[in-house]
């Protein structure tokens, strides 16, 4: 979903009322699937945690570091100190806390991860309904939201941050655009450069080396033709794309 928003909100004002549509939307698609909602601080809001408590959906969000947090990972957090300082090599501790925020109406498990470096102390917070080992749900399932990260960045390669129209809905119509150009391409991706060279290739590597040409388009009752310049360095490549795209 690409929401254009006032910068002057909260950052995660709508999240909930959106996560709500699509874990009713999943569960009519596939009723016992297994829902995990997973975000960065910016979505650790109270409301959220605890509608997904009651409505049987999992959660791993980071949440922020205050004076109560850090006293109760005290002991991860020196650890890891002393250990750095014994062998001047990056050091990490992870562990569990019972925390309970003063706007939470209940206690929750909070993952602890202590790291230190030549830079000093950084501990980080995740708290979770999931059980298991904390380095692995951290590592393995909370660090993984900076792979969809990325893939959100990308958009911006097809210009979706290009929002200079003085009125409102223009800017959200390119945001629109921009969200369904980045389908567009990422079809082609997973689809027409399988197996090729651009197979792992981001947006704009794509948009300039294969869609960034010139041609002449030939259209009639029957079909629509486009003719590429003799010279085109890529002629094999989007010979293949086109076969994928027709075959798949």
């Amino acid at each position: 979903m690409s929401d254009l928003r006032p910068s002057n909100i909260d950052g995660a004002k709508h999240a909930g009322a959106i996560l709500i549509l699509r874990v009713r939307r999943l569960r009519q698609v596939w009723p016992p699937v297994k829902i995990i909602f997973r975000g960065d601080g910016g979505f650790c809001r109270r409301r959220i945690l605890s509608w997904c408590e009651s409505h049987d959906v999992d959660y791993v969000v980071g949440t922020a570091k205050d004076n109560r947090l850090l006293d109760k990972a005290g002991h991860l957090i020196r650890g890891a100190k002393e250990r750095f300082e014994d062998t001047q090599h990056k050091q990490r501790r992870f562990g569990w806390v019972g925390y309970a925020a003063q706007t939470w109406t209940r206690s929750r498990r909070i993952i602890v991860k202590a790291e230190h470096t030549e830079q000093g102390s950084n501990p980080r917070f995740v708290v979770t309904t999931l059980d298991g080992d904390p380095q692995d749900l951290y590592d393995r399932l909370y660090c993984a939201r900076g792979e969809r990260e990325n893939r959100i960045k990308e958009q911006f390669q097809l210009f979706s941050d290009r929002t200079s129209c003085h009125r409102w809905w223009p800017n959200q119509f390119r945001l629109l655009l921009a969200s369904c150009a980045y389908v567009l391409v990422e079809t082609i991706r997973s689809i027409g450069l399988k197996h090729t060279r651009l197979a792992q290739a981001q947006v704009n590597t794509i948009r300039l080396q294969l869609f960034k040409v010139g041609a002449v388009i030939v259209r009639n009752t029957r079909r629509i033709r486009f003719l590429l310049s003799s010279a085109y360095p890529r002629q094999t490549l989007f010979a293949q794309v086109v076969a994928n795209l027709d075959s798949g």
